[in-house]
């Protein structure tokens, strides 16, 4: 029976936990009802596992289960966020090389490149390209750089909103 009890103290709290990473990946990308509907769940969750703990506090295995559910949960939810990859990513792509040659080649497989000339930390001329996508397509993205543009520094940066330009009427297709 002990057993059993921590058993459903580590599961629920791999569940609580795993649950509210996901919620504020919701809430942070402004998907609030979504959000809400996750986080009922996760309360009542959380209120379970703790009513567990509390109910047999003389057992420091409930509480060990407790603490290593909530280091697991943490693990969870990070690799399932990473699955369920919601939202966009900005992809800032600077290249020493002709970035003529590597907007026209991104263009080619399908992704809106906005190019402009920037300056190195020598004021070496560089070419900055923003490409705008959804983050189940960043793998993709870096791969073929790997192929493409080996060199290139290129920096991630989340998106909370878009408006307008070239993504939006690719979105509306």
């Amino acid at each position: 029976m002990v057993f059993l009890t921590m058993l459903a103290i580590f599961v629920a709290k791999i569940a609580h936990v795993s649950l509210g990473t996901v919620r504020i990946i919701f809430l942070t990308r402004g998907e609030s009802r979504i959000a809400a509907t996750i986080g009922f769940f996760e309360v009542i969750i959380y209120l379970a596992a703790l009513s567990m703990v509390l109910t047999n506090i003389d057992q420091w295995s409930n509480i060990l289960a407790y603490g290593l559910g909530f280091a697991s949960g943490n693990l969870v939810g990070s690799w399932i966020e990473e699955k369920i990859a919601v939202g966009y990513v900005l992809a800032q792509i600077v290249t020493a090389k002709n970035g003529g040659t590597l907007d026209q080649s991104l263009r080619e497989l399908g992704y809106g490149v906005t190019s402009m000339p920037s300056y190195g930390i020598e004021g070496a001329p560089r070419t900055n390209l923003q490409v705008l996508l959804k983050r189940k397509e960043l793998p993709a993205l870096l791969k073929q750089m790997k192929e493409i543009e080996p060199e290139a520094f290129i920096s991630i940066f989340d998106t909370r909103k878009i408006m307008g330009g070239y993504f939006s009427r690719m979105k509306a297709k």
